[in-house]
């Protein structure tokens, strides 16, 4: 096991930390607490054997071996886990509470929004016992439930939403049975997407987006396969209105994240200024390249291609078809990405309320066992859930996802080495402990909900 210690741990020659440190917890009353392990996984870098860290309030103090920390900081009370590495990041989920998987679930799921809210609070309880701290909501009722969390009336992660995707009209987010005067009124009465055509529609889009508080905006630059009548292939805003909506997002510092499986689409979003390619399912070598170029970040959402497959009586033949294709292209798309170097964060697309199912919320470490398969390492799996997770929301991300000094106490602990056997890091079984901006929420037989 690499033991490897970064240049910026520091051995405590004097007290002056821990006079800083108890100095605060006096005047500002914020806990002091030390977490040792016998692995740290710092999220980018090299594991460390028998390290720990010491937190001051939501923020990582100290890091240091477990020598040095009970030295100079034995008399905080101290936590000893078996593996500790920061909180996972999903970056891209849903929100919505969606109870079956079907084309009028979006519908039902906006005209009934208190059982919606009721369905979704326990999705966030799960995806927090899961490890999963932050997650980056790629349209659904993120902003509402992030209000609730950070106001205390809801236990989950931190969440930053895109509020609504934003399409054009007959596109992946437009609903194609639904008359088009319906689906302009589900959007301004709340629907969680936003179909737009031309330039200025596009920047108004967007604009609408940052009124609501939107931390990322997400487009539609293909077809998508749960819609019937586009081909996830074809390329749908033009390049003209994708550097239209990229212009008023970066304006306001958010980056855009484009819903693309063709690679039509792919480049034409990256070449407007997409900073994150969703699904990237026909990602060739030439497109690969060309992200590696642009600086763009892949989240591959390899889960729900997998669970689909497995829920085939849920999709029409033509659907199930698109399916099929979309994932045998994306497996090739998926190690073109890893062997080339593509820049990667974890993402799942998960976006149904369906307690006991494979496609419920906090299964969301299987992504992770996906990667691996692809051609990445445990460890840098991982990086890929962690460290890259802040990275997806570009000047926005908060400075979380590494276990360093000044960083969010964002963290997690499991009883048994991921390193070893990636399995353990999905669902919340082998997740012995969870703390989000220093909070405990999760500790052996205190489950943050009931699964």
């Amino acid at each position: 096991m690499a033991t490897n210690i970064p240049d910026d741990w520091t051995h405590v020659e004097d007290d002056t930390l821990i006079r800083e440190i108890t100095h605060r917890q006096t005047s500002s009353r914020e806990e002091v607490y030390a977490v040792t392990a016998d692995l740290l996984i710092p999220g980018r870098g090299s594991p460390v054997e028998n390290a720990g860290i010491v937190v001051s309030g939501s923020k990582i103090k100290h890091v240091c071996l477990n020598k040095d920390l009970i030295k100079s900081f034995g008399h905080l009370k101290t936590t000893h886990v078996k593996v500790l590495m920061p909180g996972m990041w999903d970056c891209h989920v849903h929100l919505m509470g969606i109870h079956k998987v079907a084309g009028d679930a979006f519908i039902d799921a906006w005209k009934n929004p208190v059982l919606s809210g009721a369905r979704s609070a326990r999705d966030v309880m799960l995806l927090l016992d899961a490890g999963f701290t932050s997650v980056r909501e790629m349209a659904g009722y993120g902003l509402q439930l992030d209000q609730a969390i950070q106001e205390g009336s809801l236990v989950g992660p931190k969440i930053y939403s895109s509020n609504c995707i934003i399409s054009t009209t007959g596109g992946h987010a437009d609903f194609h049975d639904t008359p088009l005067d319906w689906c302009q009124d589900m959007q301004k009465h709340g629907a969680p997407f936003c179909v737009a055509d031309g330039p200025d529609e596009c920047m108004k889009a967007v604009r609408l987006q940052l009124r609501a508080g939107a931390d990322v905006i997400k487009i539609c630059g293909s077809g998508g396969v749960g819609s019937e009548r586009d081909n996830p292939v074809d390329q749908q805003f033009t390049s003209a209105e994708m550097k239209a909506m990229v212009e008023v997002a970066t304006q306001s510092q958010r980056i855009v994240g484009a819903h693309c499986h063709g690679k039509a689409g792919i480049v034409a979003a990256l070449n407007a200024g997409v900073k994150t390619i969703e699904h990237g399912s026909y990602l060739d070598e030439e497109s690969a390249d060309l992200m590696k170029q642009k600086d763009a970040i892949l989240v591959s959402t390899r889960l729900i291609v997998e669970n689909g497959l497995k829920l085939k009586e849920f999709f029409s033949p033509a659907g199930y078809a698109k399916l099929e294709a979309v994932a045998k292209a994306q497996e090739k798309a998926m190690k073109v990405a890893v062997k080339k170097g593509v820049k990667i964060a974890i993402g799942t697309d998960t976006g149904v309320s369906m307690p006991n199912s494979i496609a419920t919320q906090g299964l969301n470490g299987k992504e992770l066992l996906y990667h691996v398969r692809a051609g990445m390492s445990p460890l840098q799996a991982i990086e890929a859930a962690t460290a890259n997770g802040p990275l997806t929301l570009g000047p926005r991300g908060p400075k979380a996802g590494v276990l360093k000094e000044g960083y969010d106490a964002d963290f997690i602990a499991l009883d048994e080495n991921p390193l070893e056997d990636i399995d353990v890091i999905v669902g919340g079984k082998h997740v012995s402990h969870v703390w989000r901006q220093g909070i405990c929420y999760k500790w052996p037989g205190h489950p943050v909900s009931i699964i």
